[in-house]
C-alpha cells in the first residue's frame, strides 16, 4: 500500500461537554478518493479543517508528506480584500504554477474573472472558490459541499474534472449521485469516531445499516447480561468471597459500559402542517411570457397543475427557474398570458436565501418570530423546545445565535419555519442544500406522504428521481418543456439533445446497479409456527441451561475435585462448556425473534 500523503492519529477535540472527535484516525494516500459521511453536527467540516491544518485539535497528531500540497474548499469562502474573481483565484497559486490556469478554469465555470467578489450569487461564489482550489493542481483536495448552489451542468462538469485528476480527494457532500460517481472509499464519522471501508458511497448505506443492527444486537445482549448479573447479586451471592467480589466488580464494569454507550442519533421528525384540501386544480398557465430587456426568460409556456402533483424545475443558474416559479405561484405577474388559480390554496415557501435571517437572532426567536415560547403548528401552539427536537436541535441550542449554526442546522431551521405554516401547496427552492443523508431520507418520506402539491427547484439528481412526477426544463431562447417522470426519465425522453448528460447517467446507473438491486424492498416477513413456538419455549429452556451451568459450576468450585475425581472434573467441564454455548445460541435466537416480533407489531 502506498504511504499516506496525510494522516491523522488519535485526534481529540471538545467544544465543552461531549467530545466532538474522540480518537479519530484517518489516512489518505496518493490517488485515493474518500467520501466523508456523517450527520449534521457530527464534526465533518471541523475534521476536514483539522486535515487542512486550519483548526487545532486538543490531542493527537497530524502528518502531511513533506512537499505535498493541500487545497481546502470551505462551505463559505472569504472574498474580502480581492477586487476581482481572478485576483481571488490567483492568490491561491504559488510560484511555478501556470498562471493562465486560473483564467481557463474561471471560463470553464462560466465566469470572466472580472466579477466583483462582493456581488456574487451563491452559485458564482461556489464556482469561484472551486477555481481557486483546482487551479494549483494540488496533491490533496479537501472539498466541503462542493455542489451547493451549482446547477446540473456545472455539477457534471466538476465530476468529469475531478475524475480526470490524479490527486487524492476527501469529499463531503449530500449529493448521493455525485458521491457514488467519484468515491472509492468511505469514512463514516459517527459519535466522535471514524469507521472506514474500502468501497465507495454506493455500498455505504447498506453497510451502515448492518453496523447499526449489529450494534443494537450487542446492546440487547449487554442489557440481558446485566439483568442476569443483577439477579445473581440479589439472589445468588454464595460460595467463595473472592469469586463474588470479582463478579460484582464485573457487574460494575458492565453498568459503566452501558452508561457510556452513545446510541445512534435519531432521525428528524419532518411533518408539514397541512391545511384543508385544495380544489383539484392548483393553477393553469396559458401562453405566459416574461422578458428582461431583450432577453426572453419565459416564452409562450403553458402548464396545468393538479392537486397531488410533484413538479421539479431544473436548469442552469440564471436560466430563470426562480422567475418561472414566482409566476406560477402568483408572486410575480407574467408580461403576457394568463394564470388561473384553483380554490382554497394555502401556500408555504422555502427559499434558498438563508442569509436573510438575522445572524444575531437566537434559534428560538427565529422559530417563534420573537413572540413567546411557542410555535404555531397546524394552528395549535407547540412549545419551541418540543418543535426544535423534531428537527434534531437540542434544548441547549434554544438561545444559540444563528451565526454559529452549521450549514445543515440552518437548512433544518428553514425547513422548520416553512413546514410550521398550514399549507396544501409546498414551494421549495433548493431544499436539499447542506442536509445530511438521513434528514434527506426523512424529507423524501415526508414529501411522499404529503397530500398536497409540491413544486421544487433542485440540482440533486437522485432527489429529483425519488420525489417528482414531472420535470420542467429550459430548452433555450425562453422555451420551457415539461417531461413526465424524474430527472433520468427526462434525459431519456430528450435523447440526443443531452448526449453528454445521458452518458453520465449511464455511468452512474452502471456504478449503482448493485445498490439498486440490494435496495429493492423484501417481502414482509412473518413469524411462522416454529418461530412462535421458539419464542414461547426459549425462556424456559434458557432458565434450565442457567441451572445446569450453576450446577456444574458448583462441582468445579471444589478446588480438590481434579485430584479426587478426574473423570467427574472432565465431565463437569465438558457439560459446563456445552451449556454455556447452548445458552449463548439460545439468547441470540431469542433476541433476533423478539426484535422481529417488535418490528412486525410496529409496522
Amino acid at each position: 500500500m502506498a504511504p499516506p500523503l496525510i494522516q491523522l492519529k488519535d485526534i481529540f477535540l471538545t467544544f465543552g461537554g461531549t467530545p466532538l472527535l474522540n480518537g479519530v484516525e484517518l489516512s489518505v494516500s496518493q490517488g485515493e478518493r474518500v467520501c466523508l459521511i456523517g450527520r449534521n453536527g457530527s464534526g465533518k467540516s471541523t475534521l476536514l479543517k483539522i486535515v487542512a491544518g486550519i483548526v487545532e485539535n486538543d490531542k493527537g497528531s497530524r502528518f502531511v508528506q513533506p512537499g505535498a500540497t493541500v487545497q481546502y474548499l470551505p462551505q463559505e469562502p472569504d472574498f474580502s480584500g480581492y477586487a476581482t474573481t481572478l485576483a481571488y483565484v490567483e492568490a491561491g497559486m504559488g510560484d511555478g504554477h501556470n498562471i493562465y490556469q486560473a483564467q481557463y478554469l474561471l471560463e470553464q465555470l462560466g465566469l470572466t474573472g472580472h466579477e466583483d467578489p462582493n456581488n456574487l450569487s451563491g452559485g458564482e461564489a461556489r464556482r469561484t472558490a472551486l477555481a481557486r482550489v483546482l487551479a494549483p493542481e494540488p496533491d490533496i483536495l479537501l472539498l466541503d459541499e462542493p455542489t451547493n448552489h451549482l446547477d446540473l451542468t456545472t455539477i457534471e462538469w466538476l465530476e468529469g474534472e475531478l475524475a480526470s485528476r490524479r490527486c487524492a480527494l476527501v469529499l463531503i457532500s449530500h449529493d448521493r449521485r455525485f458521491l457514488s460517481n467519484l468515491s472509492r472509499a468511505t469514512a463514516w464519522l459517527d459519535r466522535g469516531q471514524i469507521r472506514q471501508i474500502d468501497r465507495g458511497f454506493s455500498a455505504f448505506e447498506q453497510w451502515r445499516d448492518d453496523v447499526l443492527a449489529e450494534e443494537e444486537r450487542d446492546q440487547h445482549k449487554l442489557d440481558r447480561k446485566i439483568v442476569n448479573e443483577e439477579h445473581w447479586l440479589r439472589h445468588g451471592v454464595s460460595g467463595r468471597r473472592k469469586r463474588n467480589v470479582k463478579r460484582l466488580a464485573g457487574l460494575h464494569e458492565l453498568r459503566a459500559q452501558r452508561q457510556d454507550y452513545r446510541g445512534a442519533a435519531g432521525n428528524a421528525t419532518l411533518a408539514a402542517a397541512e391545511a384543508e384540501k385544495s380544489g383539484k386544480l392548483i393553477f393553469e398557465a396559458k401562453n405566459i411570457c416574461r422578458t428582461y430587456g431583450d432577453r426572453k426568460i419565459v416564452d409562450d409556456f403553458s402548464i396545468r397543475v393538479q392537486r397531488g402533483d410533484r413538479i421539479g424545475v431544473v436548469g442552469p443558474n440564471g436560466a430563470g427557474k426562480t422567475t418561472m416559479i414566482n409566476m406560477l405561484t402568483g408572486t410575480e405577474p407574467p408580461d403576457s398570458g394568463t394564470i388561473r388559480f384553483g380554490a382554497n390554496i394555502e401556500m408555504a415557501t422555502l427559499d434558498q436565501h438563508r442569509e436573510s435571517l438575522n445572524p444575531k437572532t437566537t434559534l428560538a426567536e427565529a422559530l417563534t418570530g420573537g413572540r413567546g415560547d411557542h410555535v404555531m403548528v397546524n394552528g395549535q401552539p407547540k412549545h419551541v423546545v418540543s418543535y426544535m427536537k423534531d428537527f434534531l436541535f437540542s434544548q441547549e441550542q434554544m438561545r444559540t445565535p444563528l451565526e454559529v449554526l452549521s450549514g445543515g442546522e440552518r437548512g433544518r431551521l428553514m425547513l422548520a419555519r416553512a413546514l410550521a405554516k398550514p399549507s396544501n401547496v409546498l414551494v421549495l427552492d433548493e431544499p436539499t442544500n447542506d442536509l445530511d443523508l438521513e434528514t434527506l431520507d426523512v424529507l423524501e418520506e415526508m414529501l411522499g406522504d404529503y397530500e398536497g402539491t409540491v413544486i421544487l427547484i433542485s440540482h440533486d439528481r437522485d432527489f429529483l428521481d425519488r420525489v417528482v412526477t414531472s420535470v420542467i426544463v429550459p430548452e433555450g431562447n425562453g422555451k420551457w418543456m415539461e417531461y413526465a417522470g424524474g430527472y433520468t426519465d427526462m434525459l431519456a425522453q430528450r435523447g440526443a439533445d443531452l448526449k453528454r448528460e445521458a452518458k453520465t447517467e449511464a455511468v452512474a446507473a452502471k456504478s449503482n446497479g448493485s445498490k439498486s438491486e440490494a435496495s429493492k424492498p423484501a417481502g414482509k416477513r412473518k413469524l411462522n409456527f416454529k418461530d412462535k413456538h421458539a419464542l414461547e419455549t426459549l425462556p424456559k429452556a434458557m432458565d434450565n441451561l442457567r441451572s445446569e451451568i450453576a450446577k456444574q459450576q458448583r462441582h468445579l468450585d471444589d478446588p480438590n475435585l481434579y485430584k479426587k475425581d478426574r473423570k467427574k472434573f472432565d465431565t463437569a467441564t465438558a457439560a459446563l462448556s456445552k451449556a454455556q454455548k447452548e445458552l449463548q445460541d439460545s439468547e441470540e435466537q431469542w433476541l433476533e425473534l423478539e426484535m422481529l416480533r417488535e418490528e412486525i407489531e410496529n409496522a
